[in-house]
């Protein structure tokens, strides 16, 4: 997997330093830390951007260490990796997210009011909505939409020579998160919100110009659906009954009052525009399969195989870097005391390729999860614990439900040639992805 990415400005490998392996995979009590490594240097941004993905792992590797200290935008700050590092970051009620996001990626994810910034009984009450709407059963209804999208768009394929799948897949998910969430946006103005909504996500690592014009971008989606919400609280439209959209426009918090407007746009777009993201995953199950031509049939016959090629397309692959939390109590971990207001970055890339967790981790081996259920802690792309509990993604389900629906279709019924390319991955850049966007020819859907 490794020769897929462009790691050329990367440090070399060097022995990934072991943590007690049996404790990394079972949960079990952890051996206390004699110190913690700091790394001297006055601040360590820049060689964040420049390192990307592997910016933790990297210094774990030097210095020995799952855990170290540095000073990242400005101030010190406690890196880790590893199943325990997530357990105790995920610990209930332990870190909040204020403050934690730098405002560049803040402004294009989530921003104010939204259930990320939420801790407590409100974060509970507001995550509780979105597990809601978000449950299994959802979860399929938003990935057989999603597959019946693929197979519109693809009738169509063949007239156009080549198929850029980045911008495909974003069209797809976007018209059916739309359609399935029952926003009342004029059809005609879907395209332009979508992508909005795709530049949101790409530019979520950016500072600089590309940040303001996403984020510019992003005010505009604001508007287009903020519109939407004052005319059904008006009484000039009506919301269809239970749909997702009059769910959040109508939801009240703990003391029984409404969301204000621009909250109600803010928990929108965290339905709508992660649901967009996973055109990045989508491509790279692609990317995957189209290396591996192989496990194409197996994909497309084997639920259960296409389901652990998902869960290894989500452990392999590049999705956010890093979750960042600030304590919100001091309190103690393996031997040693963080005091209230610690900033503590979580490695998730770095921890889904944990040696100390999967053997061989840069090899792409789909038959590890066939047999193998992950651990709240272990594979962790979009956080880990208890969605109900914490901050981890309450999205996750619908990923995994729309990508295995998705790359079964895509398995079964479509056929392509693979185009002239460069679909090397570049971890430096965030978020990453395929320099071509993944790009076939000749394709056709077969029935």
């Amino acid at each position: 997997m490794s020769s897929f990415y462009d790691t050329s400005r990367d440090e070399p490998d060097r022995p990934i330093a072991q943590m007690d392996d049996e404790s990394l995979r079972t949960g079990g009590s952890a051996k206390a830390l004699d110190t913690i490594p700091k790394e001297e240097t006055i601040d360590a941004t820049r060689a964040f951007f420049q390192e990307g993905y592997r910016f933790v792992s990297n210094r774990c590797e030097r210095f020995g260490s799952d855990i170290f200290e540095t000073r990242l935008l400005g101030g010190p700050a406690i890196c880790m990796r590893g199943a325990q590092a997530a357990e105790m970051f995920y610990e209930p009620e332990r870190m909040t997210r204020k403050g934690a996001l730098p405002m560049s990626t803040l402004k294009l994810l989530q921003d104010k009011g939204s259930v990320a910034t939420l801790d407590g009984p409100a974060h509970h009450h507001r995550k509780a909505m979105f597990l809601d709407l978000l449950s299994p059963a959802h979860a399929e209804a938003i990935a057989r939409r999603a597959a019946e999208e693929l197979e519109t768009r693809a009738a169509a394929w063949p007239r156009l020579h080549r198929v850029r799948l980045i911008d495909e897949f974003h069209t797809i998910l976007g018209q059916a998160i739309f359609e399935w969430a029952k926003v009342p946006i004029p059809r005609d103005e879907l395209p332009r919100l979508i992508d909005e909504l795709a530049a949101m996500i790409a530019n979520s690592g950016t500072v600089g110009p590309k940040n303001w014009w996403a984020r510019a971008r992003r005010r505009r989606a604001e508007r287009k659906i903020r519109r939407a919400v004052d005319r059904v609280r008006a009484g000039f439209i009506e919301a269809e009954r239970d749909s997702p959209f009059a769910q959040i426009v109508w939801h009240r918090d703990l003391n029984g009052h409404l969301l204000p407007p621009e909250t109600c746009v803010v928990e929108l777009l965290n339905i709508l525009r992660p649901t967009v993201a996973i055109a990045r995953f989508m491509v790279f199950a692609v990317h995957a399969l189209s290396h591996r031509p192989g496990m194409r049939d197996r994909v497309a016959k084997d639920a259960d195989f296409a389901h652990a090629f998902v869960q290894e397309v989500r452990r392999v692959y590049p999705f956010f870097p890093v979750v960042g939390g600030v304590a919100r109590q001091a309190f103690e971990w393996r031997g040693h005391h963080f005091e209230k207001g610690r900033f503590f970055l979580l490695d998730l890339y770095g921890t889904d390729h944990h040696s100390g967790l999967w053997p061989e981790p840069e090899d792409f081996q789909p038959e590890r999860f066939v047999t193998r259920e992950p651990s709240p802690f272990d594979l962790i792309p979009q956080g880990a614990g208890d969605p109900a509990q914490d901050h981890r993604c309450a999205g996750e389900w619908v990923t995994i439900a729309v990508m295995t629906k998705l790359i079964g279709v895509f398995a079964e019924k479509i056929d392509y040639r693979p185009s002239s390319q460069d679909d090397s991955i570049d971890l430096q850049e965030m978020p990453a992805g395929p320099q071509s966007g993944m790009t076939i020819k000749d394709a056709r859907l077969c029935h």
